[in-house]
């Protein structure tokens, strides 16, 4: 060994002047022998990450025209770990839509056959249509929360944002929720502080905390209190937090609830009428807005879902009061 960069010593690839992986070793030989170019694959478990391992794509070609074991070979090892799980969540995503979509439209299948087969029972007929048209309520949001988040998981900024009132998002998502809560006699309440403009697409932060404020209710016992608080904790952004009293969520699952059709209890979120979407949602939102959304929870005491935002500077447009105007 001549030369290594210094990334090939960080992955653990080489180690003083000597090659470490067996496999890569024996290709080199194979092609300082005939001079042919190879490529390979190969998992190489990394010290520097707990010894997890990654995938490299290997290219190994001759430097100099001399056979016979003494030319020179040039190893190009990439490291194809997070194309791989890209791949792996892109193949995840396109089975599970597949998989959500076929449980509403069978359904819908077959309540349709039930209400042909029972078209001289007016009451069955009732009953079935009431069931058709919940199906059909689960596959609009299921559709429509795919549309969102096509929108905004590309982890790209707003395009054109405008100045947004945060009391304005708040309280629309407060009275989008209001019906669910009152039908399982959660009370809704906000706090916290008033005025504060943040820059970005009203509609998308509305259903961001909209979906925090869905999750809390259905998560959360009969009577019981979700509340959303507005602060501002001087660092140049605003923070709002959706507090429940609810079931919480177990710890091992806290890392993996951001992610798309990820269910902590898949039983009842179907029950529910729940797409698995909403947090990949609040996720992407808040990240095209400079953001960022964390999460606190206790099994049995509650969770808080806080979305920090930038606030809207002096220099990023009209004063707060000449857009009241």
């Amino acid at each position: 060994m001549l030369r290594a960069s210094a990334a090939a010593r960080a992955f653990g690839i080489v180690k003083g002047d000597r090659l470490m992986v067996s496999e890569l070793l024996a290709l080199a030989r194979q092609v300082r022998r005939d001079g042919e170019i190879r490529e390979g694959e190969f998992e190489v478990p990394v010290p520097r990450f707990g010894g997890r391992t990654t995938s490299f794509a290997v290219r190994v070609a001759p430097l100099s025209g001399t056979l016979g074991g003494g030319g020179l070979v040039l190893v190009l090892a990439e490291d194809q770990t997070e194309s791989r799980r890209v791949e792996e969540v892109r193949r995840d995503f396109v089975a599970n839509v597949s998989h959500e979509l076929k449980t509403p439209v069978g359904a819908l299948a077959l309540l349709a056959e039930t209400i042909e087969d029972a078209a001289e029972d007016a009451e069955a007929v009732r009953r079935f249509a009431g069931r058709m048209r919940q199906e059909a309520a689960r596959l609009t949001f299921l559709v429509q929360d795919l549309i969102t988040l096509s929108r905004i998981q590309a982890a790209e900024p707003i395009p054109d944002p405008h100045p947004v009132e945060v009391d304005a998002v708040v309280a629309e998502a407060l009275d989008r929720c209001r019906m669910k809560a009152n039908a399982r006699g959660i009370t809704l309440a906000s706090i916290g502080v008033r005025g504060l403009t943040v820059l970005g697409e009203e509609d998308l932060l509305v259903t961001a905390v909209r979906n925090l404020l869905e999750n809390a209710v259905v998560y959360s016992p009969e009577r019981t209190r979700v509340v959303v608080c507005v602060k501002k904790p001087g660092d140049g952004g605003v923070e709002i937090s959706v507090t429940d009293q609810g079931i919480g969520i177990p710890e091992r699952d806290l890392e993996r609830i951001f992610e798309r059709f990820y269910r902590v209890d898949p039983a009842r979120s179907r029950a529910t009428g729940g797409t698995g979407l909403g947090l990949a949602i609040v996720k992407h939102v808040t990240a095209a807005h400079g953001g960022r959304v964390t999460v606190r929870s206790v099994e049995g005491a509650g969770s808080t879902f806080t979305l920090w935002l930038p606030l809207r500077s002096e220099h990023d447009g009209t004063s707060t009061d000449r857009m009241r105007a």
